[in-house]
């Protein structure tokens, strides 16, 4: 199972500080395995997309089975680029519920709060 968790700054904000994304989807032999090729692809581009389109660097951790991305407190400086690192992360997270909504057995998204909630 791919376990995705969305850290999002509070209930009454939309704003997305970190992603995890962690664990194997099996839903076949690696190699042949769509929906963890499919995650995978999505979450290290959006990291990527970050970084190349903002000039955000974010702080990332990536191993086999494991992102972890935290958005710099210093992307808030910048209104504009905080709402374009926002952006591309809230598109990251359409695609991912929309494997989440076929594949279901094999993702799981969750959203937690920083601030409470």
């Amino acid at each position: 199972m791919i376990y995705v968790t969305i850290e999002r700054l509070a209930l009454d904000t939309p704003h997305i500080l970190s992603f995890v994304v962690e664990g194997h989807a099996e839903f076949d032999v690696k190699g042949k395995d769509l929906v963890c090729a499919a995650v995978s692809a999505i979450s290290v581009g959006t990291c990527n997309s970050i970084e190349s389109l903002t000039g955000v660097i974010p702080i990332h951790e990536m191993e086999p089975g494991l992102l972890d991305v935290t958005i710099p407190d210093s992307a808030r400086d910048n209104s504009e680029t905080w709402n374009q690192v926002q952006l591309i992360i809230e598109s990251m997270l359409v695609m991912l519920q929309t494997i989440e909504q076929t594949y279901g057995d094999y993702i799981t998204i969750e959203t937690i709060y920083h601030k409470g909630g």
